[in-house]
């Protein structure tokens, strides 16, 4: 935020976010080179009239005399221009031929370059800014007021620099009953200093009410112009040489004034909210059907567009030379009906000599005879956000006025509703005749929430179309509200047909998932329930003949499985024999439990034979082929002889035995046989061991050793390493504690048997 809605220089910007404070001094930077390149420009000119040269050619050699006489190109341009002005110093025919002026400080020329600055500004305000930074800032001033001498004795206010936007509105006009000390100033035609600040009494402008103040009189050809008044936060000590350069500093005020046009003054209020807005707004004057005119241009516009010449500075076609006439228009249609209209966005187009585009311009009415147009130089998120909604075609916008007002719907509600364009919209309170009639309800209790809590709401609704087709329309709203009332409504149609159609499609797939997963859920309990009836869990310990000590324990696959096909076996044959098996079906689920069952039931039924481990085996393989669908399995067939402690066994592919004894554990290695139903016939061999008392021999499924991204060797090392670990343990403890510290990761279901010799 720039111009006289704000105080400036450094007690302000040390009140406000670095951010904030760099964009101040950028803008005041960029009116500080625009004011430096119209003098540039106005002295090339000059040298160009008078020498006789093109304006490229002037502009050199006034580059080429600042590298002669060691001053700036700014200062040179001033020399020229105050000698054309008539004012002392050297004539231009002096200043042409290389020589360095004389008697003339640095402090001089400060003063005299910001004169010229001053005096080809654009504006009032312009003038008064460059006087108070270039001119007065440098004795301490931090304010400049400058009134123009208007009919009737009123004084109006032209021009400021360092006032705030409440301030300036309240001296806008002083009546002629001047009050003291103006009155002196302007009765005497001599400055007043006030160097301890206002008298008691006394009222003026001032950011403080103790800092020194000048009134000077403003006077051209000797009549007087207007007042300008230099303010100071505190106290000021000037001296005669001080007051002599302010006086002089300001002669060019005179002729500002004096040649500034107020023919139609700008509205004051509509001036300083202009000025307080922070990206670019014009004021403008309308004529009936004429083109309308500019009567203000806030900082903000003029860094973007710039000034034009004195006489065309109020000219619409000046300043817009490309959307003059759709902006125009636009001015026409506020003026005439004097209310908000929708915001009118042109396309981004730029002046031909400027890069800068008008983004989002908007007209708004100030009245009868004038209107205010904003727009944005860079893309506004809020602006953009809502042209991102109106390019969704089930997404529109509307607003609804309750106190005599017109409804706006965007382009794009007019498809939401089925409806042609040229049709007049309808409001929210008029929808009831299109919505279904089993949702005017719905309507009702949005419509209350709106108006009579007073807060915003939503609802999707069944719309019917003028076809007799149906559509599913949420309404999301907000009421307007001014002085407690609600006058008017906002919100947002969107046409959620089609995720509705979705929604019910998914709640139909849904259910019938529901209903699929509810009888996958009854077979995995019939499976479980199944395993549970053939291969029960033990959880305590089996004495067995020949002073052998079982444990045994089965953890079933993850939720996702339920079930799988491990089976285990301990079992005292009449023989006296012990047999101990263990094995598991490739797959899971309930064809893996029945072929799990099968296979089980017939090893043990095979058992009471009296037959070796390898023709249990054997036969095993050939009751898998015949009833098995095509199952595979792998398994251990261990008997066990309590008479000479000897256990024999045979393998189908499956996992080594591992025998713990004297606190080392070591795998078995078994007979490198096929699995289960993979051949027939195929004959099975046989391993032979003794076992001694304290011995444990551990039999197991891959669910405990199993990784997804290890080999099996790597398993089956950490399998020994961890029952040697727990190599004192008793054999339902070790069992117990293999499960907890199990490093298979394949969420395999296990089956676990320790059995221990007495």
């Amino acid at each position: 935020m720039t111009g006289s809605s704000m105080p400036e220089g450094p007690p302000y910007g040390a009140l406000v976010d670095p951010g904030f404070a760099a964009l101040i001094a950028e803008n005041r930077w960029l009116r500080d080179r625009n004011a430096h390149r119209h003098l540039l420009d106005l002295a090339a000119g000059v040298l160009a009239a008078q020498m006789r040269l093109s304006t490229a050619d002037a502009a050199e050699h006034l580059t080429a005399l600042a590298s002669a006489t060691g001053l700036s190109v700014s200062d040179i341009a001033a020399d020229v221009v105050n000698a054309v002005a008539g004012s002392d110093g050297p004539a231009a025919a002096d200043t042409t031929d290389g020589a360095r002026p004389f008697g003339r400080t640095a402090e001089d020329r400060r003063a005299r370059r910001t004169a010229a600055e001053a005096e080809t500004a654009y504006t009032v305000h312009e003038a008064a800014r460059t006087l108070l930074h270039g001119g007065l800032a440098p004795f301490g001033a931090d304010s400049l007021w400058l009134w123009q001498r208007a009919d009737h004795g009123c004084l109006f206010l032209a021009g400021c620099a360092g006032v705030g936007a409440a301030e300036a509105a309240a001296w806008q006009w002083i009546p002629p009953a001047v009050p003291e000390p103006l009155r002196s100033a302007l009765t005497n035609g001599t400055p007043v200093w006030l160097e301890e600040g206002p008298a008691a009494g006394d009222l003026l402008p001032g950011a403080s009410p103790y800092g020194a103040r000048a009134l000077l009189p403003l006077i051209r050809r000797g009549k007087p112009v207007g007042l300008a008044l230099i303010g100071w936060p505190r106290p000021r000590s000037l001296d005669s040489t001080a007051r002599r350069a302010l006086t002089g500093l300001l002669e060019v005020a005179s002729t500002v004034l004096d040649t500034a046009d107020t023919s139609r003054p700008a509205v004051p209020v509509l001036v300083d909210v202009l000025d307080s807005l922070a990206h670019p707004a014009v004021l403008l004057h309308v004529h009936g059907t004429e083109e309308p005119t500019v009567e203000h241009l806030n900082d903000e516009a003029v860094a973007v567009l710039g000034s034009l010449p004195r006489e065309d500075r109020h000219s619409l076609i000046g300043h817009f030379p490309l959307v003059h006439t759709d902006l125009a228009r636009m001015v026409r249609r506020a003026a005439a009906t004097a209310r908000v209209q929708r915001a009118a966005r042109l396309p981004a187009l730029a002046r031909p000599d400027e890069p800068v585009p008008l983004l989002d311009v908007r007209v708004l009415p100030a009245g009868e005879d004038r209107a205010i147009a904003l727009w944005h130089t860079v893309a506004d998120p809020a602006t953009a956000a809502g042209r991102a909604t109106a390019r969704l075609q089930s997404v529109a916008t509307f607003q609804d006025s309750l106190t005599g007002g017109e409804t706006f719907w965007s382009e794009q509600a007019y498809g939401v509703f089925g409806m042609a364009p040229d049709e007049p919209p309808v409001p929210l309170l008029g929808l009831r005749g299109r919505v279904h009639r089993d949702d005017g309800d719905a309507l009702t209790a949005l419509l209350r929430t709106l108006t009579e809590r007073q807060t915003g709401a939503q609802a999707v609704l069944r719309i019917v179309l003028p076809g007799g087709a149906v559509r599913h329309v949420r309404v999301a709203a907000e009421p307007l509200i001014a002085e407690g009332a609600v006058v008017g409504i906002t919100g947002v149609y969107q046409d959620v047909s089609d995720s509705r159609r979705t929604e019910a499609a998914l709640t139909a797939t849904f259910d019938h998932l529901t209903a699929l997963h509810h009888q996958a859920e009854t077979r995995h309990q019939l499976a479980l329930q199944l395993q549970r009836a053939i291969v029960p869990e033990v959880p305590g310990l089996m004495e067995l003949p020949g002073s052998l000590v079982v444990a045994v324990r089965y953890r079933p696959a993850t939720a996702e499985y339920r079930v799988g096909g491990d089976w285990y076996d301990v079992l005292a044959l009449p023989t006296g024999k012990v047999l101990v098996a263990v094995g598991d079906i490739a797959g899971h689920g309930i064809d893996s439990v029945t072929g799990m069952v099968a296979l089980r039931n017939a090893q043990r039924a095979l058992a009471f034979t009296g037959e070796p481990p390898r023709r249990l085996m054997g036969w095993l393989n050939e009751v898998t082929l015949r009833t098995g669908g095509g199952t595979t399995a792998t398994a251990v067939c261990a008997l066990y002889d309590p008479e000479d402690h000897t256990l024999v066994w045979s393998s189908a592919g499956h996992l080594p035995m591992l025998l713990l004894r004297d606190g080392r554990a070591r795998l078995l290695d078994p007979p490198r046989d096929i699995l289960l139903g993979a051949v027939s016939p195929f004959s099975y061999r046989e391993r032979r061991i003794g076992l001694r008392p304290g011995d444990t021999l551990l039999l197991y499924t891959d669910g405990l050793i199993e990784r997804r991204h290890d080999g099996l060797d790597e398993g089956l090392a950490l399998l020994a390493a961890e029952v040697e670990r727990l190599a004192d343990r008793p054999p339902e403890r070790l069992v117990d504690e293999l499960l907890t510290t199990a490093t298979g990761d394949t969420d395999d279901d296990t089956s676990l048997v320790a059995v221990r010799v007495g």
